[in-house]
């Protein structure tokens, strides 16, 4: 219950604080490239509720049916705009509406697609009792996802996530299972601020 207030507080206000730099966001994308400013994908959420989230597109549209779901730092799909997006992560902010609506929290296991969720194992599928988040452990740990993925030599991006970087996220997102608190919280929030700055 105090975490659903914490978020439910600090996503209204980051929505709020941000609305100027949403702004600029939606009229970059616009201006680049033709289409919807967000892309809402269907993720697994939440005792596997499916929902569409809420990202700033930084790909051309119908991305997803040019190449791999996961996307490496030179994919060919991504827009000028869309690099500097997320270069800095800036495609991340907009699901603080996920947060306010409560699909999502702030610090939670990242959601992902139906896809990844079907390889996991009955001791992953605890995660999915936790609401996913904007940020976790993993989520700082691979910061730096897209150049992994684009420096592993592996063509097909989706494999090279799933051996290089599945694995340990999943190690992370259950031990966060196990271990979570307000303090962790902030303790993730942190961590992921000094990333980003």
């Amino acid at each position: 219950m105090l975490k659903r207030l914490f978020d439910f507080i600090f996503s209204g206000l980051g929505l709020i604080l941000l609305s100027p730099v949403f702004f600029f966001l939606a009229a970059a994308i616009k201006f680049e490239s033709p289409g919807p400013v967000f892309y809402r994908g269907v993720r697994v959420g939440r005792y596997g509720r499916l929902f569409k989230i809420f990202k700033f597109r930084s790909m051309v549209v119908n991305a997803e049916k040019m190449g791999a779901s996961t996307t490496s730092t030179n994919d060919f799909r991504v827009t000028k705009v869309g690099k500097f997006i997320r270069k800095y992560k800036l495609d991340e902010y907009s699901q603080l509406i996920n947060v306010f609506l409560g699909d999502m929290s702030i610090v939670g296991p990242r959601p992902q697609l139906q896809w990844a969720v079907d390889t996991y194992t009955e001791e992953e599928k605890k995660v999915l009792e936790l609401r996913p988040g904007i940020t976790d452990w993993a989520s700082v740990k691979f910061y730096n996802e897209g150049e992994i993925i684009a420096q592993s030599g592996i063509a097909d991006a989706d494999e090279a996530y799933m051996k290089l970087i599945h694995p340990e996220k999943m190690r992370l997102q259950l031990e966060y299972y196990y271990c979570n608190s307000l303090w962790i919280d902030l303790k993730i929030i942190g961590a992921t601020l000094a990333k980003l700055f």
